[in-house]
Order: C-alpha cells, then sequence, then structure tokens
C-alpha cells in the first residue's frame, strides 16, 4: 500500500490530520449570494469583482492557488503583477451574469494538475499575459455579442499568440500535517526578458469585523519570516526564500475608495493597500510591518525561455525552508505517482492516465471551506447596521436553520463557488475512488440537521436552498460503498436514516395529485423543456417522468440499503418490502397514466390543466431516464429473508403494479434471479434504439440532453396565449432561463451518461449477451447492452483523449491547446461539451461531475 493511502488510514472512520490544510479558498466570494446584503438580491451588482480588492469579505476568502485550514482562519495565496495590469492579479477574473452573454463566465486560463486526497503533494498551473491583461475588452465584446453568437474568451483575444505570458506553476508539498511546503516557478514563455512582480500572501479571515468580542489576530515579522499569530490556530511561520520585501496591511475594507471620502475609516493600510504600493507606489503599507494581510514582494527578472524559482514553507515550528525541502518535495511528487500508478488500471494508455489523473485532482482542488449561517444572514451582524427589512421576506428566507462551515466538495469555485446537493452526490462517486471516506463524509454532512430543512428537504444551492434537485443521494451512497469494498454497514445506516426524511418530503410534497406521479420542478436540467419547469406557463401540474422515474429509482436505492442491512439486522426487512411496494406503485403509475406514448415509444412529461392532459412531446433525456430505475434481486437474497420474499410473491400474485414491473423472464445467466424495472422488454428496446440512433440522442462523444430530431423539427407549443418553442441547441443556450449559463438542449452532460451507461450495465447482466440490439441504430451492427456501455464511455473518454492527429475534441477550435506543446496536455473538465463536437462548454473547471471520467476508465480497466 502506498505511503498516501497510509495517512488516509491513520485515523480509520475520522478527521485525519493531512486533511487539516488543503486547496479550501474560493476561487470567486464576490457575487455570491452569502456576501449580498442587498434588498433586491442583485449579488452581482452588491459586490461586484471591481470591489473584491478593497472590500472585506463576511464568509468565506479567494485567491489564486490558495491553500488553508479547514476553518478557513489563515490563508496563503498567490498575488501577481506583470508590470502593466491596472491592479494585481490576486483572484480570478470573470464576467458577472449580467455582463455575459450566456451568463456568469470566468476569462482566465489555469489547471488543477495534481494532488493527493490528503493534499500532501499538490500542483497548479497558471498562464498570465504579459501584455495589460484585457479586462475592458473582454466585458465590452461579450456585452455586445447575443445569445446566438458564443462567448467570448481570453484565447479568442489572441493575448498568447505570440508567446508572451508567464507559466506559474505553483507546487504544494506537506512534510507533516501542519508544515506545508511551497514552491512558485515562473517561465518566460516570451521571446524577449521580462519582469514578474511575484507576492506570496498570507492573510487571516476577516472575523472579527463583525463582531466585537472577535480577538483580532496579527502577523508580523520576526527574523526574516512572517509569523502569524491567532487566539485558536496558534502560531504559524511562513519562511521564504531569498530576501523579499515584507508588506503588510489589513484585510478590512478600504471604505472610502468605495464609498466615499466621508466614509468611516478602520485602517489607514486596508485590505488593497499591497495592491496601490506595488502598483503606483503608494503609502498604503504599514512601516510598522504589522496587520492582518501580508506578502513577501519578489521582483524576478527572467529570460526567455527560462524560469526563476521561489520557495516558501508555513510550519507551526522554528521555521526557515530547512535543508529538507527539496527532498520532501520529491518525495511527495513520488509518492503520489505510486499512489495514482496503483489506482489506474494495467493496460490504460499513458495519455488516459493522464486524463484520470487530472481529472481526480481537479475532484481534490475543488474542495472548498463554505460559510454561511442563514440566519445571521438575515439579520445582520451586530456590530453593522441591519440589512434591509425586504431580505427578511426574500431568498432563502425559510432555511432560517441551515448554518454550514465546512470543507465540501463545490461543482466550480469560480461558476459554482456554492455546494448542490445532486452535483455534489455524483461527485461523492467519483471520490470514493481516492477518499472513500471523504466521500462518505459528504454524503451525510448534506442531510445533516444543520443542512437538511426540518420538513425533509434537502438545501439545493445558495441561490435557491429551496430549489428541488434530483434525489440521487441514495444511489451515490450506494456507489460509494461498493467502490470502498468495506461493508461499512454503519455508513448505510447512517444514509438510510437520515433519507427516510427525505423520501417522506417528496411523497408529501411533490406528488400534487397522489397518484404516485411526481413534479419537482426543473430538477437539475434547467432549460430542457420548452419553458420553466418550475414556473408553469398555464396554472396546473406538470407530472414529470424524470420526477417520477427519480422516485422510482429512489425506492429502489432504499430497497437495496435496507436488503444489504438486512445481513446484520432483521428489523430493515419491512423497509425492503415496504420499498418494493412504494417501487411497484410509481412504476405502475409511470406506464399506465399517460407519461408512456405508446405511438411515440417514449416517455414525456404531461401538462395538466382543467381536467386536459397535454403531452410535451419533448424527446429529451427526461424520457430515457425510466430506464435508470432497474435493479435485480438474487436467489441468494430470496431465501436469506422468508418474510420479504413471501410479500414480494403475494404482491406480484395478487397485485397488478407488481407485475408490471417485476421481470419474470427466467435470466439465460442467472438461474432464479428476479430484476425489477419499469420498462419490460419491448420499452426498452425502443428506448434504446432511440438513445443509439445517431441523428438522436448518440453523438461521437456521448448522448446529447436532447435529440437532434428538433434541429428539423422543434417542439412549439401554444400554452396560454404564449408560443413556447423548443429546438436542439448543441452549445450555448440561446435562452435566458436559469440565468442562460448552462444548456440542457442538446450539448452533452457527464451525469445522466454516466448513470445511463450503469443501467445499460445492469440490464446485460441480467438479459444477457442474447439481447442484442443495433448500434448505432440503423447501421446493422448488432452488439450486447454491456458492449453498448462500453461503446459509450469510450466516446465519453474520446472528448478528451488525444486522436490520431494529436487534437483532443475538448478544446475546440483553439490553435494554442491543440497544437502548442506546453498547452496541449493541460485538460478542463467542463460543465457540458458540444453535441456535435464535443468541445467543452460551460463552467470551465466544472470537475466535478464530469470528473466521473476517472471513473469510466477505471471501471474499464477492470471489467
Amino acid at each position: 500500500m502506498s505511503a498516501e493511502r497510509d495517512r488516509l488510514n491513520e485515523v480509520p472512520k475520522g478527521r485525519s490530520p493531512w486533511r487539516d490544510w488543503g486547496p479550501y479558498v474560493s476561487e470567486r466570494a464576490w457575487g455570491t449570494v452569502r456576501e449580498d446584503y442587498s434588498a433586491d438580491g442583485d449579488a452581482w451588482a452588491f459586490f461586484p469583482h471591481d470591489q473584491a480588492r478593497s472590500r472585506a469579505y463576511r464568509w468565506n476568502e479567494d485567491g489564486l492557488a490558495g491553500v488553508c485550514d479547514d476553518r478557513q482562519l489563515l490563508c496563503l495565496t498567490l498575488a501577481l503583477w506583470n508590470g502593466r495590469d491596472p491592479f494585481l492579479k490576486e483572484r480570478m477574473f470573470g464576467l458577472a451574469g449580467p455582463e455575459g452573454n450566456h451568463g456568469e463566465d470566468v476569462k482566465e486560463c489555469w489547471w488543477y494538475l495534481d494532488s493527493t486526497p490528503t493534499h500532501s503533494w499538490m500542483r497548479w498551473r497558471y498562464m498570465y499575459p504579459q501584455a495589460e491583461f484585457p479586462y475592458e475588452r473582454l466585458r465590452d465584446e461579450n456585452r455586445r455579442r447575443g445569445r446566438d453568437q458564443p462567448e467570448f474568451e481570453l484565447l479568442d483575444t489572441e493575448i498568447f499568440d505570440d508567446g508572451r505570458y508567464w507559466e506559474i506553476t505553483t507546487d504544494y508539498a506537506k512534510a507533516s500535517p501542519q508544515d506545508l511546503l511551497m514552491r512558485i516557478t515562473v517561465r518566460n514563455a516570451g521571446p524577449d526578458t521580462a519582469t514578474l512582480d511575484v507576492l506570496p500572501t498570507l492573510a487571516f479571515r476577516n472575523t472579527w469585523s463583525w463582531a466585537a468580542d472577535e480577538p483580532k489576530p496579527l502577523i508580523h515579522v520576526d527574523g526574516g519570516d512572517l509569523v502569524a499569530e491567532h487566539a485558536e490556530l496558534g502560531s504559524r511561520r511562513l519562511s521564504g526564500s531569498g530576501s523579499p520585501d515584507a508588506l503588510f496591511c489589513d484585510n478590512e475594507t478600504n471604505a472610502a475608495r468605495l464609498f466615499g471620502p466621508d466614509a468611516p475609516v478602520t485602517t489607514p493600510f486596508p485590505k488593497d493597500g499591497i495592491n496601490d504600493h506595488v502598483v503606483s507606489g503608494a503609502a498604503t503599507v504599514n512601516p510598522a510591518q504589522r496587520g492582518t494581510k501580508a506578502a513577501f514582494h519578489y521582483r524576478l527578472t527572467v529570460a526567455p525561455g527560462e524560469s526563476a524559482t521561489v520557495e516558501l514553507r508555513l510550519t507551526d515550528t522554528d521555521g526557515g525552508l530547512g535543508k529538507d525541502f527539496a527532498a520532501v518535495m520529491a518525495a511527495r511528487e513520488h509518492e503520489a505517482d505510486v499512489f495514482y500508478a496503483e489506482l489506474t488500471p494495467s493496460g490504460t494508455s499513458a495519455d488516459e492516465a493522464l486524463i484520470l489523473r487530472q481529472a481526480l485532482a481537479g475532484m481534490l482542488w475543488s474542495k472548498q471551506f463554505f460559510h454561511f449561517d442563514v440566519r445571521r444572514w438575515l439579520q445582520g451582524d451586530p456590530a453593522y447596521p441591519p440589512p434591509p427589512a425586504e431580505r427578511l421576506a426574500g431568498r432563502n428566507h425559510e432555511w432560517v436553520h441551515l448554518n454550514n462551515r465546512d470543507v465540501i466538495s463545490m461543482p466550480d469555485k469560480w461558476e459554482y463557488p456554492w455546494y448542490a446537493s445532486w452535483d455534489l452526490a455524483f461527485h461523492c462517486v467519483a471520490l470514493a475512488h481516492v477518499d472513500p471516506e471523504f466521500a462518505k463524509s459528504q454524503l451525510i454532512l448534506l442531510s445533516r440537521e444543520w443542512y437538511v430543512h426540518p420538513n425533509g428537504q434537502l438545501p439545493a444551492y445558495e441561490w435557491n436552498f429551496g430549489d428541488v434537485n434530483p434525489p440521487v443521494q441514495a444511489w451515490a451512497a450506494l456507489r460509494v460503498y461498493e467502490i470502498a469494498g468495506d461493508d461499512d454497514f454503519d455508513f448505510l445506516e447512517r444514509v438510510l436514516h437520515k433519507l427516510l426524511l427525505n423520501f417522506n418530503w417528496w411523497v408529501n410534497r411533490k406528488d400534487a395529485e397522489g397518484d404516485n406521479l411526481f413534479e419537482g420542478g426543473f430538477l437539475g436540467l434547467d432549460n430542457i423543456g420548452p419553458f420553466d419547469r418550475s414556473r408553469l406557463p398555464v396554472e396546473g401540474v406538470l407530472e414529470q417522468s424524470d420526477g417520477t422515474a427519480w422516485m422510482a429509482m429512489y425506492c429502489q436505492d432504499l430497497l437495496e440499503m435496507a436488503l444489504l442491512l438486512c445481513r446484520h439486522d432483521a428489523v430493515y426487512e419491512d423497509l425492503a418490502t415496504k420499498f418494493f411496494e412504494h417501487f411497484s406503485l410509481i412504476g405502475s403509475a409511470l406506464n399506465t397514466q399517460g407519461l408512456w406514448n405508446e405511438e411515440d415509444g417514449f416517455y414525456y412529461d404531461v401538462l395538466r390543466t382543467d381536467g386536459e392532459s397535454m403531452p410535451l412531446r419533448a424527446r429529451s433525456v427526461v424520457g430515457l431516464l425510466p430506464l435508470a430505475a432497474v435493479t435485480t434481486i438474487g436467489p441468494d437474497t430470496m431465501a436469506a429473508l422468508p418474510d420479504f420474499a413471501q410479500r414480494v410473491q403475494w404482491f406480484v400474485d395478487n397485485l397488478t403494479p407488481g407485475q408490471e414491473v417485476v421481470q419474470h423472464r427466467e435470466s439465460p445467466i442467472h438461474a432464479g434471479w428476479r430484476m425489477l424495472s419499469i420498462v419490460d422488454e419491448a420499452k426498452l428496446r425502443r428506448l434504446v434504439t432511440a438513445m443509439l440512433d445517431p441523428d438522436e440522442f448518440l453523438s461521437d462523444h456521448g448522448l446529447r440532453g436532447l435529440s437532434r430530431r428538433h434541429l428539423a423539427d422543434p417542439l412549439v407549443l401554444e400554452i396560454g396565449g404564449v408560443t413556447e418553442t423548443l429546438d436542439y441547441e448543441p452549445a450555448e443556450s440561446r435562452t435566458g432561463l436559469f440565468g442562460g449559463n448552462s444548456n440542457w438542449r442538446g450539448p452533452v452532460w457527464f451525469p445522466l451518461n454516466y448513470l445511463l451507461i450503469e443501467t445499460l450495465r445492469v440490464y446485460h447482466r441480467f438479459l444477457g449477451d442474447s439481447f442484442q440490439v443495433q448500434s448505432p441504430a440503423g447501421s446493422g451492427d448488432e452488439m450486447n447492452l454491456g458492449e453498448a456501455a462500453d461503446d459509450l464511455a469510450d466516446r465519453l473518454i474520446g472528448i478528451f483523449r488525444r486522436r490520431q492527429d494529436g487534437t483532443r475534441a475538448v478544446f475546440g477550435e483553439y490553435r494554442l491547446p491543440q497544437q502548442d506543446p506546453a498547452w496541449r496536455d493541460l485538460i478542463l473538465f467542463h460543465e457540458y461539451f458540444h453535441g456535435d463536437t464535443g468541445a467543452g462548454l460551460g463552467a470551465s473547471h466544472q470537475t466535478g461531475w464530469t470528473g466521473l471520467v476517472a471513473n469510466l476508465i477505471i471501471s474499464r480497466g477492470r471489467a
């Protein structure tokens, strides 16, 4: 077992001290709900990017290549200046939601290249232009473009094309849990000698401004080191190579700059003091060399093609770089190599091993300290004036119990620097391969009493905790349990008990007619329908194929948990029976109450108004999701649980719903097995045929969210005097739904692709090789469902894999990453991918569920 596995196992099922420090600093804290104290809830306008360098954050910090302790008391980040920009590069720049032609969007080039799960070793890289950063050009061009045009990115400015940029690599290694080494390597990629200011920055998160009784920490100089003193954290010492200047200010708001000369001044050396001093020579750093924010100032002049290095060490001991600096760095990098070599299946190509490692590195770098006390946020802080009264009836006012202060896996630390419940479930399935204990803790955390609403609803995300995400936590818990392979019944038991409350919330709140057909609204699929499914254009109820399928699947997952737990506690046998019967009722309703369209061979949402029913004949993944409600029960389980077996048999023999969803066809490869499935073989064949049709869902890069059939045949509805249209949009969204920053109308998304691949494997295990389908549909080539799943997995991996001509689909038409050796192996794991070309779209660091590509590589290699 590798040294990294040993570190993970030091505290089994506990909080390993090796996780105390990590990359828990956000890429963006401005423009978030937590920092919004406005009356109208316009978070982007209340705290824009221009204020970020000058205004202290209330809830968490942001920064470049940032690390901190797991309570974010002390942060170590990186600031840079190319000598031309109007301010230091201290955080990633991007457009606020209203500024972008497709919503918020980061406009920088950086990558998470490596990380072990304990963050004993990490690598981060950033490309910084030597010319002035084109802030205004990026704003202006994206403002000019309409939704029918692509986003204007930094690469489109051609600012890198002559090679005049800095390649900045930051490596971290831990000598011990409290001893962190940092190495910053800057390479001048340009043709001329150039100078770069590098400022490793140590700052306390501002906790003292919001409460009068909070002791204020201090950073000061001692023997050339920066010494940080904190009442809770204790003392930390940052040592640096060479003889840099030490610059000090306070992590407090520059009120005069933001609010006018009459605003009260708390310090003459505010948060932007180091910035103003370096950029314009202002006397805004404390000559006494004391404060709550400090930086070592290095000014590096580097010849073309050459590199310079800065070394630092943050420790709770006596300080100094230490003679072991190089040895520790080399050892931790080697241990990371060993760790990933153990994880990578034999026979995996070098290119796919690189994809796997960078995908999981991005998952691990995307952890963030997330702090949000909704009651205090609504009421305001004692040391400050109360927020506008409108807030008490505004966003999230029904979630006053929610008080989060944890390290959580984020979808994207810039575009989505907040957790989302269904994203997090998929994250955990990928994270389970590298850190199963962390994955388990995340699933449990989200259902703890300071997260889940007293009524049982799980929080969705900070823009609206009350939105409804698909209930995938039970599915994820089972996958994590399987991947961990440790028979952790305590974990399953904790998850099951907590999810029972959530399951009942769904049954009581999202089945309006009591007919076992479920609503739920957008369910994480944003604009997949012709209108916002959370806000119907007419009075009525939208009974949803995906909402109902998710609930059928929820029943099956809780059933599987109960059956596993029956091995050591017979009391769960009753629960198993309950969820078997409930699944049967839901599955029957999905097939018999209008959601299945026999003529089209597809499931649709149905809008019911004034006694009338209107099927919304959209060929989308909504109609494929009923496939995913499938599981199998073996003869050994039935033999070990006679009461459960007897009840199942009675239910099947006497109640029609049971007959419809329990397949009695003898498995050709598993005698005595039963398959619980919403679809019979006829429906399965019709749905899979549509799924594998290149003119519908099958692309070269996986399954599209919407059938390509709607390119020539858009869905047009006349509802309540309004015309609603749904057509195939393979790239960015052309609608403003949900801010226009994501699109389910044609692109390829990883989470549902991954789920449907798993689904095909379940059917194949039961039906065997004799059940054949054409893939691609119409090609005449027959394959079984396991082979079809393998083919889909390969298409998804192929988004990132280098092709014969050396290009990668994910890079689209951008020349630099396709051709330049310094760029072509730096991979971004986007939110979604062009439905025809596979180019990356949406949030560029949404490693979250796109990190599931690692699972596809691992499972294929171990099949």
